[in-house]
């Protein structure tokens, strides 16, 4: 049995969450100790249960600790299985992260799957849907198993109330790609979202996008839902490439400004621009796992956060050293997965 210590590295539930992925796909049996020991509020949380539970769901696994605030946990993986399945996290958590747990599994499954998944959609700290959408599945899609997600009702924090509906047909082995070279830009669009809040906030937050960014009217736009799917906002900022989108994303906080959630955004738009790598930093974060999948493949990224560090001490540990880094001279990185 692997065992896992939960502290290393960045300390947070993707711990956790690689480790099951990769145990229903290896079939091998693991143990976590010092779960989310880095967090303000260590062990596990409702959104972590889900994730084991839908975990356990997939394959018929077995868990042991898998309580509120337990800081242990066994998980013994079974029989990945496709099928319908439906999952409700009960808060604001990510709906996208349950879905990260599981998609490594059902991605390479006998059969296909539908997936409803209740909870958050657009969370701080996680992958917003549309940068699914739009960023990492494509690639996915690319490398054989075609992974659609419909965001059925927006669920901004702390309300949730939000649903994906995800729809995954199975590909019998997945299809290295690279991505080293920073192609042409082919569109660019920012949209601001506001639900339950006044419409000034998304024009503020396009407002600071053109004038920073120097983009066109025709490039702007304003999304309100209405007043029952809030109080959130969110402003998602779109670099579309020939081989692929980049998508960063803003999220809206009480007692911040418009200003200060577009001016985040921005600035990591800004610095993807300047630093002319086809991935940055929360697309390389998704990438590894599958990548380390497929068994080779290859990326360059502006710097490995210490998220993306950690995820590959947790690949090493179920596959071997197959993620391999290096700097270039013009101060990028080159990932490189090598079985």
């Amino acid at each position: 049995m692997i065992t896992i210590d939960g502290s290393q590295g960045e300390g947070g539930g993707q711990i956790l969450r690689t480790a099951l992925a990769l145990s229903m796909v290896t079939r091998q049996p693991f143990r976590i100790e010092h779960i989310r020991a880095n967090r303000p509020k260590p062990g596990l949380m409702r959104q972590h249960l889900t994730c084991i539970e839908a975990a356990c769901a997939v394959c018929d696994g077995h868990a042991d600790g898998d309580e509120l605030g337990s800081r242990e946990l066994v998980f013994t993986p079974g029989t990945v299985k496709g099928g319908s399945y439906s999952f409700a996290i009960g808060t604001a958590g990510s709906t996208t992260l349950v879905l990260q747990t599981v998609l490594p599994a059902l991605m390479t499954a006998s059969s296909a799957s539908a997936l409803s998944i209740g909870g958050g959609t657009h969370n701080m700290h996680a992958p917003s849907v549309h940068f699914l959408q739009r960023a990492f599945l494509p690639l996915i899609g690319r490398m054989g198993p075609p992974v659609d997600v419909r965001l059925e009702r927006h669920g901004f924090y702390p309300a949730g109330g939000g649903r994906i509906g995800v729809s995954i047909t199975p590909s019998a082995y997945l299809t290295p790609i690279e991505l080293v070279e920073a192609s042409p830009i082919v569109g660019r669009r920012a949209v601001a979202t506001v639900a339950g809040l006044p419409v000034s906030i998304a024009q503020r937050e396009i407002a600071v996008v053109r004038d920073r960014l120097g983009w066109d009217a025709s490039e702007l736009g304003v999304d309100i839902l209405d007043d029952d799917h809030g109080p959130g906002n969110i402003l998602s900022i779109e670099i579309q490439r020939d081989d692929l989108t980049e998508v960063f994303t803003g999220f809206g906080e009480r007692r911040t400004s418009a200003e200060s959630v577009a001016a985040r955004a921005v600035g990591e738009a800004r610095g993807y621009l300047l630093a002319n790598v086809p991935v940055w930093h929360h697309l390389a974060d998704q990438l590894m796992l599958p990548f380390a999948l497929a068994g080779s493949g290859r990326f360059r990224t502006c710097d490995l956060s210490k998220h993306a560090e950690t995820n590959a001490k947790v690949i090493e540990l179920f596959l071997g050293p197959r993620v391999h880094h290096t700097r270039r001279d013009d101060g990028s990185v080159d990932v490189r997965i090598l079985t």
